[in-house]
């Protein structure tokens, strides 16, 4: 059969055919415990669980339900992956992934814009059990490569990263860690399976916070790791020994979100594309950071890689703390929150909402602007998003001559390096 395209895999991937009760929609299997009609097949499903054959039912809650299974089918689909491991959060499954591949005298070598707390758990948490990490800049793959000791184990990234959008070459990040024997690791949550898809570059796992665009809604927390059977089979034991449960309602609530995924993406690719375009001209940006962008320093990874550019657009202003505060005051439709994903479009401030407990010069020294904002668009028009934005330049920067551009493009960032 013909492979089917996303539209219609995340309809129906994963699911099957004739559902219980014959109801459309996957059921909810609300249990704790599963029994068994009689000793003998207890003891097949234990030889069979002993050698490795396939079963289709479940023993515990802790191990697995029936439609954390069918989600997790589908998400395995939809990123080109054989299984996935669905966990409570994007945390959890960066965590339960990281404990799953690395031991007492292993090494991982990451980007230095990973997100900022998967940074601590390595360097604050793993740390104090014999686990080494080093950092290296975004885009510098001859630093990555001299970073790869005879004990490194992971290479770990996040493609577009947070809050500077930077893109991976996937390529030559998978021919380095192929070359020297080391599994890799994307977190890809900023572009979900819809635009792009690292596993058909060679990446072993792919990572997403599931909170975000794959349940869609900011009404759920969930994470998944996607990968080959083998390696995703060792991650569920982890993740049954941590007790890392992903409940059936969640999961039925991602797998409603998954249904318009890919409807809902194409939207906020096309209205954020759109936005960075408007903002990169207005004089009262410094920046804009978008892979949309001719400026951005990864528009052609970017264009060979992806087929859409995210719905994420981070932008400087020319002000400073207050100033960005008050224009994001301003804003009408966005919603102040630290997410991005749903359907609503959420606006922050990043020197506040993660880097608070820093002073200005900190910030400045780590690559953190006072004046950076981040919009994580939603599925509004964005003719009102456009129109809610500048309202808002003009209110906050009356002063502006808007006859008069000044945009400069960017031909390099230094991201973040807090932790």
């Amino acid at each position: 059969m013909t492979k089917l395209n996303l539209s219609t895999q995340v309809v129906h991937a994963g699911e099957k055919r004739d559902k219980a009760y014959h109801a459309i929609t996957n059921p909810i299997v609300q249990t704790s415990t599963y029994t068994f009609r009689n000793t003998q097949a207890m003891v097949d499903y234990m030889e069979a669980r002993l050698w490795g054959e396939p079963v289709d039912r479940e023993e515990y809650g802790r191990y697995g339900n029936p439609t954390v299974t069918t989600v997790e089918a589908k998400l395995a689909a939809l990123d080109n992956g054989e299984a996935a491991c669905l966990c409570s959060s994007g945390m959890a499954a960066i965590t339960t992934t990281l404990f799953s591949l690395l031991s007492a005298g292993g090494h991982i070598v990451m980007t230095n814009d990973c997100y900022r707390r998967t940074r601590q758990f390595v360097t604050k948490f793993l740390s104090r059990y014999g686990v080494e990490m080093t950092q290296v800049p975004m885009g510098d793959y001859e630093a990555l490569e001299a970073a790869i000791r005879p004990n490194t184990k992971v290479i770990m990234s996040e493609s577009p990263t947070n809050p500077y959008l930077r893109v991976v070459d996937l390529e030559k990040l998978v021919a380095i860690a192929k070359k020297h024997k080391v599994k890799t690791i994307i977190d890809s949550t900023f572009a979900t399976p819809i635009n792009q898809r690292p596993l058909e570059y060679g990446v072993d796992f792919v990572i997403h916070s599931a909170t975000k665009y794959l349940g869609g809604h900011n009404d759920l927390l969930a994470g998944v790791v996607i990968g080959s059977d083998y390696m995703i089979a060792t991650i569920k034991e982890t993740k049954g020994l941590l007790g890392d449960v992903s409940d059936p309602h969640t999961a039925y609530l991602l797998l409603r979100g998954l249904k318009t995924l890919e409807l809902r993406v194409k939207r906020q690719n096309e209205s954020a594309d759109k936005i960075a375009h408007f903002l990169a001209k207005h004089p009262a940006v410094r920046r804009a950071y978008y892979p949309g962008l001719v400026s951005h320093p990864d528009y052609e990874i970017a264009i060979e890689q992806m087929s859409g550019f995210g719905g994420v657009v981070s932008f400087e202003l020319e002000t400073d703390l207050a100033g960005a505060g008050h224009f994001i005051d301003q804003m009408t439709i966005p919603y102040i929150g630290p997410s991005l994903g749903g359907v609503e479009s959420l606006i922050e401030q990043v020197a506040i909402t993660s880097y608070y407990e820093l002073s200005t010069e900190e910030r400045t020294a780590i690559g953190i602007s006072d004046s950076l904002v981040r919009l994580a668009v939603g599925i509004e028009s964005a003719d009102d998003l456009i129109a809610d934005l500048a309202q808002a330049l003009d209110k906050a920067f009356p002063e502006v001559p808007l006859e008069q551009p000044h945009y400069q493009a960017v031909n390099h960032l230094e991201p973040a390096l807090v932790y």
